[in-house]
């Protein structure tokens, strides 16, 4: 009986059970402390946050739109909004290798690839199986981040190497929350204090952004942005 407990010990998953719906993580050799279903897009998000090194290592799993389609999960420091997300954008390159890049969403014209952003990178890889994408990553946070804005999305295409926009649906234009790292708490879409880094978003968007919904003259301004499918 105890070389039968010690067995089920080592092979036990540390992934919580917070998911239930949504696809779990590819790699089965891949595991996680906490997890939760995202509210939209049929995808899922396990992480592990380790605060001595402010180390976040996530999985975000989600079923592509399409077989050439591409995911992405990023982490905006001022809200849960597209622009000012810092993200990790994983596709199938043309000869069939998985690709995943970092962009700084400053504009809903365009995406620009960079790896200058809030956090740094240490490691990240995309896999591929059955209809299920998932964007594996390692991630330094400042100290004092302990909340997050999550922005997640997927798209039907890529187009010469950059993933072309998204669909207007209801479960892409809501696909923002906050996870809160200390709690295990993510996905609810609520607002959250998060610190602003030096030579952040322009604020005066993010204010114009703010008060779209008081007048024709601010939806005016965002209409010919989102036309061409970057906007939440």
């Amino acid at each position: 009986h105890f070389i039968f407990l010690v067995a089920f010990l080592l092979i036990s998953p540390a992934i919580s059970n917070n998911c239930s719906s949504s696809p779990a993580p590819i790699s089965g050799n891949t595991h996680f402390v906490d997890c939760t279903d995202l509210p939209s897009l049929k995808s899922s998000l396990h992480w592990t946050y380790n605060s001595t090194n402010s180390t976040l290592s996530i999985a975000f799993v989600a079923p592509l739109p399409s077989s050439d389609g591409w995911i992405s999960w990023g982490i905006n420091p001022i809200k849960p909004s597209m622009i000012g997300t810092q993200c990790l954008i994983a596709f199938k390159a043309s000869n069939g290798s998985m690709i995943v890049n970092t962009y700084n969403l400053t504009s809903y014209t365009s995406i620009t690839q960079t790896d200058k952003l809030l956090f740094k990178v240490l490691n990240s890889k995309a896999e591929y199986s059955n209809g299920v994408m998932q964007i594996l990553a390692t991630l330094v946070l400042p100290s004092n981040m302990t909340t997050v804005n999550q922005v997640w999305q997927v798209g039907p295409t890529v187009k010469d190497g950059s993933p072309v926009a998204h669909k207007f649906d209801p479960d892409n234009l809501k696909s923002k929350g906050t996870l809160n790292l200390i709690t295990s708490s993510g996905g609810d879409g609520k607002n959250a204090t998060a610190p602003v880094p030096a030579g952040g978003v322009d604020r005066v968007i993010i204010k114009l952004v703010d008060l779209q919904e008081f007048g024709v003259t601010i939806l005016v301004f965002t209409s010919s942005l989102c036309s061409l499918g970057f906007c939440f």
